[in-house]
């Protein structure tokens, strides 16, 4: 199937959406990536669409999957796998940022669409107490590991250590938060325009913290970040995967 591309990528998706609306198979059409963050499009942007189609009945559209262009990039999704896609045990639960400022340009489904788009949007309480827990014990684990190494007189593979923490921290500052982590690239965006509701949280505190991990690890930066993250832990009831690590914790607060 063909995709033919106008002068802009706002004639592209305009033309592109009118096709897949008149397509009987298509019951919903998202939107997502830059173009639903306000301030984040540019001159490179292109449109991630998402096109959701019956179960049972075949569309041409389907052979677009993945079409890529300067223009327009496609995800084509039977309606039970969009159900789940980005979902917690699922291959592609890297996937799920790209649903929490989503845009449902077509819902055929008198709202179904957008029902399951918005159970994407944040965690649920069980899923983000599941969350915090064993992102908690990845992060502590891999600190640990950083700690060990710089008091060992191996500070290259007590950076490397560092580095790999900061996305275990970020997932457990966000599920604390029942939000879902952000892809780096909106990181910034929404710690400005959503805070996590603590100024230790601020974007002007955290990124800095997060810069130096990537830098060099300090254990000075990596001993302060844990203090505020067992702080938020512990007010929040993960004591027990905390206190799993007994005098281990011992490195992580002090020299």
């Amino acid at each position: 199937m063909h995709i033919t591309l106008g002068n802009t990528p706002d004639d592209t998706l305009a033309a592109f959406t009118a096709r897949a609306a008149a397509d009987p198979g298509v019951v919903g059409l998202v939107l997502s990536g830059s173009q639903v963050h306000e301030g984040m499009p540019t001159v490179h942007s292109d449109y991630d669409l998402h096109v959701i189609l019956r179960d049972e009945e075949a569309s041409p559209i389907a052979e677009l999957d993945w079409f890529r262009s300067a223009h327009l990039d496609l995800v084509v999704i039977p309606l039970a796998e969009f159900r789940t896609r980005g979902m917690p045990g699922r291959p592609d639960s890297f996937a799920r940022y790209s649903y929490v400022h989503a845009e449902v340009l077509l819902d055929r489904l008198g709202g179904t669409i957008a029902r399951i788009v918005d159970e994407k949007r944040t965690l649920g309480a069980d899923e983000a107490r599941a969350a915090v827990d064993g992102w908690l014990d990845a992060y502590v684990n891999q600190t640990y590991r950083s700690l060990k190494s710089h008091r060992d007189g191996r500070p290259a593979m007590g950076h490397l250590d560092a580095a790999e923490s900061v996305p275990y921290a970020l997932e457990v500052l966000f599920a604390l938060h029942r939000r879902v982590r952000p892809y780096n690239k909106y990181l910034q965006w929404e710690l400005e325009r959503q805070p996590l509701g603590e100024s230790r949280w601020d974007v002007d505190r955290l990124l800095p913290v997060l810069r130096r991990l990537l830098a060099d690890g300090d254990p000075h930066t990596q001993r302060a970040l844990f203090t505020d993250i067992e702080g938020a832990a512990r007010e929040a009831g993960h004591d027990a995967i905390l206190d799993s690590w007994g005098t281990d914790l011992e490195l992580l607060r002090h020299p």
